[in-house]
């Protein structure tokens, strides 16, 4: 009597798992409402938020419900628009938490420091005003006195200027008479000039503190719109282009941005 053995197929033959990284379609679909509000920033009615999202209302209409659910997103029971709801608003305030400005900032200036040609920094505001707490030096050596941990002036300085720009008035005030200039903030040239600090987001300093030397700076901002960093460069003014529109400006604007941008700050 002939038996016919089964023979199963070895484990060794089967096909090999599929090693790459494979998502969920519908989630990463639904996931273009939530970036949709993120970028607007703004409660949307249903059409508008679904047209943002490249969908119909028809096909938008579930995924809010469940996010709805999860608490991702809340709709407004006048107006019936969508918002993001407080599971949203958790898991950006935890995220923001988690990030460190310094960290992000001290990775980017060497890089930076190549770009642009010339010696970068990074300032914050301490306890008595501006201090720069990274210099990283460029291809072009500057002979100053730039290391970490030194006050930078609010009036002489690029660094300085950021945050006499955004910094509360208060603050800026006593930093300002710490340094021996009291009552600076009343003087109509440097009222106006930081005035032109907040129209265009960059300072320009010529020979100013030291002769042959001129300096950029622009801000870094949180989620919740706070001034936290100040990236600036330093060089001899004959290498360092003070245009605004400059390739050296945009350098140093391209990197606060996208600082920014990680702290949770809408585009400026």
């Amino acid at each position: 009597m002939n038996t016919m053995k089964h023979n199963p197929q070895p484990e060794a033959m089967e096909e090999p798992e599929e090693r790459t990284s494979r998502g969920i379609q519908s989630v990463e679909v639904g996931g273009q409402l939530l970036k949709a509000l993120a970028h607007t920033g703004r409660r949307m009615a249903l059409k508008d938020l679904a047209r943002a999202a490249d969908m119909t209302p028809a096909k938008a209409h579930p995924y809010l419900v469940s996010f709805g659910k999860l608490g991702l997103i809340e709709q407004d029971p006048v107006s019936g628009h969508y918002g993001l709801g407080p599971l949203a608003m958790q898991l950006g305030l935890i995220s923001l938490q988690q990030v460190d400005p310094v960290r992000l900032a001290i990775a980017e200036l060497p890089g930076l420091a190549q770009r642009v040609g010339c010696t970068v920094s990074a300032a914050v505001w301490g306890a008595q005003g501006p201090v720069i707490i990274r210099v990283e030096e460029g291809p072009t050596p500057v002979h100053v006195a730039m290391r970490h941990g030194i006050p930078a002036s609010l009036r002489h300085t690029g660094t300085g200027k950021i945050f006499a720009a955004y910094r509360a008035r208060p603050e800026v005030a006593q930093a300002l008479e710490r340094e021996g200039l009291a009552g600076e903030l009343d003087d109509p040239a440097f009222a106006a000039e930081l005035d032109e600090i907040r129209a265009t987001g960059i300072t320009q300093v010529r020979d100013e503190l030291l002769p042959g030397i001129s300096a950029m700076a622009v801000p870094v901002f949180d989620g919740f719109g706070r001034l936290v960093l100040a990236i600036a460069a330093i060089g001899p003014s004959k290498m360092l282009d003070l245009r605004p529109g400059g390739p050296q400006a945009q350098a140093l604007r391209d990197v606060a941005t996208s600082l920014s941008q990680r702290l949770g700050a809408h585009h400026r």
